[in-house]
Parts: structure tokens; C-alpha cells; sequence
């Protein structure tokens, strides 16, 4: 530990930084400093190191070969850091974060949470509305809900749902379709960022290769849905983005097969993850959440039976 008194912790955090982040810029945007100081940061602790971290070339500053090992280090420790500095934030124990993408926070649990509450009245939870996967030593996030093939290094995944998905309209654009086909002749609301394409619903009606006419394209699927619910066009829709309105009549499906995309809404939690009776309780009351969900959406559009 007495080697830490020659160096200033502030510079290895700029070091830190520069290592992961790949360039000045980054890493003064993170730590919220400029380039400049940055970069005299480093230069400093190289110099209290006695020896050169980084190289410089065109392309920025890049790691020394020599220096590898140490840079690594370096971030191993500044994670321990930061997970023992959350720890020592977390004073309430009643406390539970869930982190979720914004669209199924809006769209499917929000209208939940109270009936959490209620089941739980010992419990507080705090919703985390972001689709990154930060890594588990720099948060204190307790749970995560993702949509994925549930593959992520360093975090264990369980399916709660398979990803469906079906074309949603309004109940006045649906009256005047009679076939799968005759929904090529409306325009389309797309989600930019989906993890899927048209193509994987109109290949299972038989409509591989069909054009696809599209009105809006918009880059959050609760925009689509909210065009959707406007009369704006026909969105692509899976079950949790649209079940609320689809049981509430907004929307309907006129078509089916609601076909599965490869995709599927997942808990993730960090492997090494000690077991919560907190993370326990919410999990289970997710997964009958959504069982109870699905039956009704069934009843309400049959293509999802």
C-alpha cells in the first residue's frame, strides 16, 4: 500500500480511463475534466511510474506493450473500487433496483408496479430505465430485464419470454383487410433500432421478399407504438409492447401467426451473483405477471393463443 503514496489517484483514474476508452476525449467526457487536463494527468503519473504507459501515434494513445499487464490491473482495481463504494451507498436494505429497457419499463411494467406493492409492501423498488449492460462490479443494480438470444459474457441469463411478434393496427385500418397480402398495401411504421425485420413475419404468411411500404421510421419502439395507436401506419409488435393496448381494443392484430424472432426477454444477473430473497420474490411475481398477461392477451387476440 505504501506505493500509493507516490501516485496520485487521480491520475491513475486518468490512466484507467484512457486504457478502456480508447482516447483523450473519451475519457475526459467520462470523468467530466478537459482534454487537456487529461492528458497532463497522464503524463504525470508516467513520471511517477518512471515509465511510459502509452504510446503516441496517429491513432491516439495506445496501450504500451510493456504496459498491458499493468493498465489491466489497474482497471481490475478501480472496479473493486467502485462495487465497494456502492456497497457503502446501499443503506436500506428494503431497497431493490431493477434495471430495465425504457420501452418495457413504459410500455408493460409500469402498469404493474403497484400490484408489486401490494403483494410486497416491505419492498421499494427502484426502476433503472436503461438497455445498457453496464458491468455488475461498476453498479448496483440488482436485477436486469433484457431482450436477447440470452448470451452476455459475465452475466447469467434466464428466459422469462419468448419474443413474438405480429402486425398491429388500428381497429379502422384493419376493416378493411381480408388477407395477409393486403396488408402490404399500408404504410408501415418501423422501429430503426428492432432486432428483427419484416421479413420474419411475411416469410411465415407465405410473403418472403415483399416490399415493404414504410410512412415513419422512428429510432424507440414506443414511438412506433404510439404512431401505431394514431393511425399513423401498421407497426411489427411483440407481446409486451402491445398487450395493454391490444386488451384495451386501441389496437388490433387481423392477422396471424404471431411468430417468434429468436429473441426472448431474459433476467439477467452478474455470475457470481450472491443469491436475494428481494431478487427471488420479484422474479417469481414477474413471471406470474406475465402468465396472467399472456392469457389475456390470447383472449383479446387470438393470433397470440
Amino acid at each position: 500500500m505504501k506505493a500509493l503514496n507516490h501516485v496520485h489517484l487521480n491520475g491513475l483514474r486518468a490512466v484507467e480511463a484512457v486504457a478502456r476508452l480508447g482516447s483523450l476525449q473519451a475519457a475526459a467526457d467520462e470523468l467530466g475534466v478537459s482534454i487537456g487536463a487529461i492528458s497532463q494527468q497522464v503524463i504525470k503519473t508516467e513520471k511517477q511510474l518512471g515509465r511510459t504507459l502509452f504510446e503516441r501515434t496517429s491513432r491516439g494513445m495506445v496501450p504500451a506493450e510493456t504496459a498491458t499487464d499493468i493498465l489491466a490491473r489497474l482497471s481490475d482495481g478501480f472496479r473493486h473500487l467502485s462495487a465497494s463504494v456502492a456497497l457503502a451507498r446501499r443503506n436500506d436494505d428494503s431497497m431493490l433496483t431493477i434495471s430495465v429497457a425504457p420501452v418495457f419499463a413504459a410500455r408493460w411494467l409500469v402498469h404493474r408496479i403497484s400490484d408489486f406493492s401490494e403483494a410486497f409492501p416491505e419492498i421499494s423498488l427502484r426502476i433503472d430505465a436503461n438497455d445498457r449492460l453496464t458491468d455488475a462490479a461498476q453498479t448496483d443494480v440488482d436485477l436486469r430485464i433484457r431482450v436477447g438470444r440470452g448470451h452476455w459474457s459475465g452475466f447469467k441469463a434466464e428466459l422469462i419470454l419468448q419474443q413474438r411478434v405480429v402486425p398491429v393496427c388500428t381497429p379502422a385500418m384493419a376493416a378493411s383487410l381480408r388477407r395477409p397480402a393486403d396488408i402490404l398495401d399500408l404504410p408501415k411504421v418501423i422501429d430503426g433500432r428492432a432486432m428483427f425485420a419484416w421479413d420474419v413475419w411475411l416469410s411465415a404468411v407465405g410473403l418472403a421478399g415483399a416490399e415493404i411500404k414504410a410512412r415513419h421510421s422512428f429510432s424507440e419502439a414506443s414511438l412506433c407504438l404510439d404512431a401505431a395507436i394514431a393511425g399513423q401506419g401498421v407497426m411489427l409488435a411483440w407481446q409486451t409492447l402491445a398487450s395493454h393496448q391490444l386488451q384495451y381494443g386501441q389496437l388490433v392484430a387481423p392477422f396471424g401467426p404471431a411468430v417468434k424472432t429468436g429473441f426472448g426477454h431474459y433476467f439477467v444477473t452478474a455470475e457470481n451473483a450472491r443469491r436475494s430473497n428481494q431478487v427471488e420474490k420479484f422474479k417469481r411475481w414477474l413471471r406470474q405477471e406475465i402468465e396472467v398477461d399472456m392469457e389475456r392477451l390470447a383472449k383479446a387476440a387470438p393470433v397470440f393463443a
